[in-house]
């Protein structure tokens, strides 16, 4: 699928967009709907970026990871609105194929702690998915679903990732955060197909 923008950028385009969705503020900082805004982070640290709020209502920067340039970005639409910030964005870093695409986000449908790999298909309910498609009019991108497992006993599931986790649940979180960020390098240097195989496998 290809997007089409009426304003293309200028200059070289990013080699990939990585988008971490989360929702803005404190209040909300650590808490397992922003794991993948924590993973964009963590892409940032590892790679001497510095995300900065810029006109695409993001926290973004771009940066080197080997011969490649990849954007990283954290809307501040809030997460059922990432689909405006995805737009501005891909405008901005000049991507066309939306398989240069990769959306990092909690699931709900996954154990805590375990990481997929998918290209396209359903969005599982998840509402900023749901966002991006409405606004690219695909769901031909790429994800790294980071598992944040079902609410516990009658817990309601907004109420639950909205929470930051228990100590138990964030050691396996964080551990799943920088497989997500190796993730997202392998997508980059071997393809999205080879991610699969490689993160999909692990129990």
């Amino acid at each position: 699928m290809v997007f089409r923008s009426a304003s293309a950028r200028r200059g070289t385009p990013a080699d990939l967009l990585v988008l971490g969705l989360g929702n803005p503020g404190a209040e909300y900082a650590g808490s397992r709907h922003n794991v993948g805004a924590d993973v964009v982070a963590l892409l940032a640290d590892r790679h001497g970026g510095h995300l900065k709020l810029g006109k695409e209502r993001s926290l973004s920067a771009e940066v080197r990871i080997g011969p490649h340039r990849v954007a990283l970005a954290f809307p501040q639409t809030f997460y059922n609105d990432s689909g405006l910030a995805a737009v501005a964005l891909l405008r901005r870093h000049g991507i066309e194929d939306l398989h240069h695409l990769v959306v990092v986000h909690d699931e709900l449908d996954l154990p805590t702690g375990k990481l997929r790999v998918k290209v396209a298909g359903g969005l599982a309910g998840n509402n900023g998915l749901k966002s991006i498609k409405a606004h690219l009019h695909t769901e031909d991108f790429v994800r790294v679903r980071v598992g944040i497992g079902k609410p516990p006993g009658r817990q309601d599931g907004v109420d639950h990732v909205l929470r930051r986790p228990g100590k138990a649940d964030k050691a396996e979180l964080d551990v799943a955060m920088v497989e997500a960020a190796d993730a997202v390098e392998c997508i980059l240097a071997e393809g999205a197909e080879a991610a699969m195989a490689r993160f999909n496998q692990r129990a």
